[in-house]
């Protein structure tokens, strides 16, 4: 059962995280985070209230607060760098998040295993590589790879926060909950401020940039980040949390075979093996 479910984890956030990109190609990154969240707020509300998971509140809940901070701006990080970027480049590097939580670890007086001193070397020869740092044709934009590294230094600390946020799955929900409500608030105040500077589009969402036609799309990728931490946290809970980790941090390879197989996407060498570096070394991170 946890190979399932973290399987379906890595599914899921691997379609969100390409259809995320999608959208970011055609409507303000800021826009689709504010939308896509919102409806996964809205989701998360009724699945709250369904678990009674309000009686899980407590001062544990500044943790989600601060995890729903930094969520919007690794968001925007995110979903600029998809768009600006191969697919297959950016979502292996933003999985780099998990190097975080170790680095949490290490300034509480844990001291890494021989694979997770092997797992940032790998990661980080992976970063280089994944630019395209080769004599001939364009390589990927340093703005590129330093959004996905803002992206993935986010979500290492929503990582880390969330965990320390609840300690069972319906403070989880809430958790989550009250990370995305915090998330929108946040975000949609940075949109409000940034469409008072700009007229509003003639046809669309009012106010947010979108067309009416793009609303089915932003609610699956808000509804299915939040279905792929509902299966990870099953996953972790009917085995072992290590493989589940592993299984759920396979989601890069997801995002690159959607990008493959609808946007008939291709890497150079250089940068195929600088993905697959930065993956290995996300395994070896998890996995140590």
């Amino acid at each position: 059962m946890t190979a399932l479910f973290a399987l379906a984890t890595s599914l899921l956030w691997g379609l969100a995280d390409f259809g995320g990109g999608l959208l970011t190609r055609r409507a303000p990154a800021l826009t689709v985070v504010v939308v896509s969240q919102g409806i996964a707020a809205a989701v998360l509300g009724v699945v709250v209230v369904a678990t009674g998971g309000w009686s899980e509140a407590g001062p544990r809940l500044w943790f989600a607060f601060g995890a729903g901070l930094a969520g919007p701006v690794a968001l925007l990080g995110f979903y600029k760098a998809l768009a600006l970027g191969p697919m297959g480049v950016v979502s292996p590097l933003a999985t780099l998040s998990v190097a975080v939580p170790i680095g949490v670890g290490l300034f509480l007086g844990e001291r890494p295993g021989l694979l997770q001193v092997a797992g940032i070397a790998v990661a980080v020869t992976g970063v280089v590589l994944a630019g395209g740092p080769q004599l001939t044709g364009a390589p990927v934009q340093r703005r590129t790879i330093l959004l996905t590294l803002v992206a993935a230094l986010g979500f290492g600390t929503v990582f880390a926060l969330i965990t320390e946020a609840s300690t069972t799955v319906t403070g989880l929900f809430l958790a989550l909950f009250v990370q995305r409500v915090t998330s929108v608030a946040a975000g949609g105040a940075a949109l409000y401020l940034a469409r008072r500077r700009a007229p509003a589009p003639a046809v669309g969402l009012p106010g947010y940039g979108i067309p009416w036609a793009s609303l089915p799309a932003l609610a699956f990728v808000g509804l299915a980040d939040v279905a792929a931490n509902g299966t990870y946290s099953v996953a972790a809970q009917h085995g072992p949390v290590t493989v589940a980790a592993v299984l759920a941090s396979l989601y890069p390879v997801v995002t690159a075979l959607a990008a493959r197989g609808f946007l008939s996407e291709r890497l150079r060498p250089v940068q195929a093996a600088g993905a697959g570096l930065a993956l290995l070394g996300t395994v070896l991170l998890a996995t140590g």
